[in-house]
Parts: structure tokens; sequence; C-alpha cells
């Protein structure tokens, strides 16, 4: 990555991803991916003989160029994120006085294509937990990864850096700091504690010279399993499985809250366990179909059983053929 060329926009850069860390409690992925959008503005910059600009002066014809000049490099999606990378950091600039305007805010985003589907239905996640026979240490400590992930709809990177002290298998709980270093507990299921249990029981094969004593989820060499890594045994399982190999370990998160959404669980309970700061963001992580949320409609609004009810009464109409 090239080092930034713009001293007075560094400064400000830097003030924005310490804010990141230590206000919003943002992850490290996140804070790279601003970092790096925030570079590529400053090096588009530079390019353009604008060697210190105080982000101040900057308009929003010169955001413009600087997106419109990313076009042929990225997709719409990316497009959409360097776009709100932006109007993130103008926000912070304004909301701290080191700018008089924001024109960021006026910039339009691309139209980005729906993803593809990212959680799986119930019977697939059956087929995937059911169909792991793994006996080694690995296999068990895969199975110990789906089921804890999926049965307690953790973040990957959550999973990955859960400690033997966050988890009560007695009491089927686990305890987890989300983004924003948001602690809380979520219930783990029986066969989420089963797993766990059959593999803490063998975890000492795994252990090495590094292991970090704490940790739960150890590499074949005894380090800490990574975000990577785990992304790449769910694919080579999903293979195995005859599944959708698109689905990412934030797929068995989705299909966590999916699933207890379509049976009859509270939107606002599922954010709690979530760990959501806004409930439009659990919305997302639901895939109810909509003949599910009519059902839900017609069986608990006043104003439709009502109806219902009416229409119970009426007589039978002819039908039209203009219908």
């Amino acid at each position: 990555m090239c080092p930034l060329r713009s001293p007075l926009l560094a400064e400000r850069i830097d003030q924005f991803i310490t804010y990141l860390r230590v206000e919003r409690g943002a992850s490290a992925h996140t804070r790279r991916a601003y970092a790096s959008d925030l570079r590529q503005l400053a090096d588009f910059l530079a390019e353009r003989g604008r060697e210190n600009p105080d982000p101040g002066e900057l308009t929003l014809h010169d955001l413009r160029a600087f997106i419109a000049d990313r076009f042929d490099e990225n997709q719409a999606s990316s497009l959409a994120r360097k776009i709100s990378t932006l109007r993130s950091f103008w926000t912070f600039l304004n909301k701290k006085r080191l700018v008089e305007s924001n024109p960021a805010e006026l910039l339009s985003s691309p139209k980005v294509q729906k993803p593809l589907r990212n959680y799986l239905g119930v019977d697939e996640i059956f087929h995937l937990l059911d169909g792991h026979r793994g006996d080694s240490v690995l296999g068990v400590r895969d199975m110990a990864i789906w089921e804890v992930g999926y049965g307690a709809g953790l973040r990957v990177s959550e999973l990955v850096g859960l400690n033997k002290q966050d988890i009560d298998l007695q009491q089927g709980w686990v305890q987890t700091v989300g983004k924003g270093n948001k602690e809380r507990k979520v219930p783990l299921g029986t066969k989420a504690c089963a797993a766990l249990e059959r593999y803490l029981a063998r975890r000492h094969e795994l252990v090495g010279d590094k292991t970090d004593a704490d940790a739960i989820f150890l590499n074949h060499r005894g380090g800490r399993l990574s975000d990577r890594s785990v992304r790449r045994l769910l694919k080579d399982h999903l293979v195995r499985a005859g599944l959708d190999t698109s689905l990412t370990p934030h797929g068995l998160r989705h299909s966590y809250a999916t699933h207890l959404l379509d049976a009859g669980a509270d939107l606002r309970g599922i954010q709690e366990l979530l760990g959501h700061s806004n409930l439009s963001t659990t919305q997302r992580y639901t895939h109810v179909s909509i003949d599910r949320l009519m059902e839900v409609y017609d069986a608990a609004h006043p104003r439709a059983r009502a109806t219902r009810r009416r229409r119970a009464k009426e007589p039978s109409s002819p039908s039209s053929t203009d219908e």
C-alpha cells in the first residue's frame, strides 16, 4: 500500500482511524478498509498536483472525480463502500468542527446488484451439520465450530476469539465481545454444548509451544485459529456436503437469525442475541418469505383478524371472468 503523500490530509485520516478504534470500537478489518479508501483519495489528489490539501478545501466535484476515477478499477459494491467511507470521514470532520461543510453527503451511491443468498434453509443446515463425521481432533474441532457458529449466531471474529472462560457448558451460555466492544451472553443449544465438550476433551492434542492457554479453537500447529482459516474450512466442508460454496461463515449467523424469526421469535429479541445496535441491521439478517410475513400479519394483527371474521360471515360472491 502506498504511503500517504498529503501530510495535512494524513493527519485528519489518522485522527479518524483513531476515532473509529477508540470511540466507535470498530473492528481492525473495518479500520483497514476505511484507511485504504482514504489513502486512495490522498493518492488521487497528489497525482493531480494537490500535495497538501486541507479537507475543508475539497469540494463535491473533487470527491465525484475520485469516485469516477475508480469506476474501471472497482465494482459497484466497492464504489458504494468508498462513498460510505467518504461520508463517514466528512461527518466526523464536521462533527469535530474541522471542516465547515460536508460535500460527501451529496454523493450518490451506485446501484448495487443484490448479493447471492448468504444463508441456508433448515434442511440444508441439518445436512451440513449431520454430514460432518470427522473423528480426528481437527474434525471434532470443526464440528464444534459449525455448531457454535450456527447455534449461537456468532460473528466469525467472535468465534475465533472465544476463550475458555467465555463458555459455561453447565448452564449453556457463551459470553462474547462484539462490535463497539459490546459484551453479550448468548444461550448455547444442547448440540453445540455436546460438540464443544467433545472437542475440549481432545484440545490437548493440538497444544504446542506457542499455544494460547485460553484460546478455545486451535489450528493444527497449536495457535489460535484465524478468521481466514474458518472461511477456508467452511468452503471445504460445503464442497463435501454438496452445498452452495458461496456461503461464508457469516452465512451461519444469517441462518441463525432467519430460522429464529421464521419459528416465531421476536425481532427485538433476535436483535439482542445478535448484538445489533439498530433493528434495521437485524432486519437485513432475516430472510423470510412474503408468505411467512403475511401469515404473521394475519395471525397477530387485530385489523387482519377482524377482516378475516367479516369475510367468513359474507356469502361467497360469483367469480368474474373480468378478473
